[in-house]
């Protein structure tokens, strides 16, 4: 009899346990590589949805999208669009001030424009590959690419 007490118990925390692991958010992690403005700007707004809904999120920026992390972005990051006349740059920004969302871009987007980290946004940086595969292929992370 005791030591059905003991397994009930056990199980009852174990299943406890799993229930308070699955009722946290994954983090999230948005790869955009797009250079159309509207996905830019939908991969910003979902991630900034997820990050409202309690996800912790970063995002890596590589190619064309690498771009709207440019201090000097072209019009497409920069321009607002409808309904609300945002900017993928500004939307980009706007998180990384309020909500603290990590930026990088991808480790060859600097070298394959010839450029230094000092081309970027305050607050953006180069992504370490090791680190980001191992954030990709953790247990409690969502990846969203576009």
């Amino acid at each position: 009899m005791r030591l059905s007490k003991i397994l009930a118990a056990s199980a009852l925390a174990l299943g406890l346990a799993t229930t308070a692991q699955a009722d946290a958010p994954n983090k999230l992690i948005t790869i955009l590589t797009a250079a159309e403005p509207q996905t830019q700007l939908m991969a910003m707004v979902l991630t900034m949805n997820a990050m409202a809904a309690g996800s912790p999120a970063e995002m890596m920026l590589c190619g064309p999208a690498g771009d709207i992390a440019l201090k000097d972005a072209p019009a497409s990051a920069t321009t607002g669009q409808p309904p609300k006349d945002a900017s993928p740059q500004g939307l980009m920004k706007t998180m990384m001030e309020k909500n603290a969302l990590k930026v990088q871009v991808c480790a060859i987007y600097l070298p394959g424009k010839g450029a230094d980290a000092s081309v970027l946004v305050d607050g953006v940086t180069a992504a370490a590959p090791d680190a980001m595969g191992a954030a990709i292929v953790a247990d409690d992370t969502t990846v969203m690419s576009f």
